[in-house]
């Protein structure tokens, strides 16, 4: 590798780590017991910020993730365990809000649908690729064959 080359790459991956997710979650947010905390760090992670979509509520810098948040640590401060936490925040906000959605009955067309495309597009694939026809190649006439088909022509 050149010396010209590593100063580049240097670049390019300080760039990358920078592009690493900032919390959004703010000091006057934070809980006073470390374990709380942690436990709304973990919880937070699981929960989608409903105006960023593929955020996580801890990311997110928009309102309603501080919101969320300032809820969560409530339900947490109040007692609740993590699955009821979690029960709550679904309950109030629908399946949409969990990153990850249980896999359950109504959920089934969003886990599935995925994997089912790709197995129905690599059957139609091997189908088209076991029943797709080889068209035989022309053959270049003789000078006999050519001079037959001449006077076929002509009426001959």
């Amino acid at each position: 590798m050149s010396s010209t080359a590593r100063p580049w790459i240097l670049g390019l991956m300080l760039a990358l780590m920078s592009a690493l997710p900032a919390h959004a979650v703010e000091p006057q947010e934070r809980l006073a017991d470390p374990a709380l905390e942690a436990r709304a760090r973990t919880l937070g992670a699981e929960l989608r910020c409903m105006v960023c979509l593929n955020t996580s509520i801890d990311e997110s810098t928009a309102s309603l993730a501080h919101d969320l948040r300032v809820i969560l640590r409530e339900r947490l401060s109040a007692g609740d365990t993590d699955a009821q936490a979690l029960a709550y925040m679904t309950a109030r906000y629908g399946e949409f809000i969990l990153l990850k959605p249980r896999v359950e009955p109504l959920t089934y067309l969003l886990w599935f649908t995925p994997p089912g495309l790709l197995i129905l597009a690599a059957g139609m694939v091997g189908w088209r690729l076991r029943h797709r026809r080889i068209r035989p190649q022309a053959m270049p006439l003789s000078a006999d064959e050519r001079l037959r088909a001449q006077q076929l022509l002509e009426g001959q």
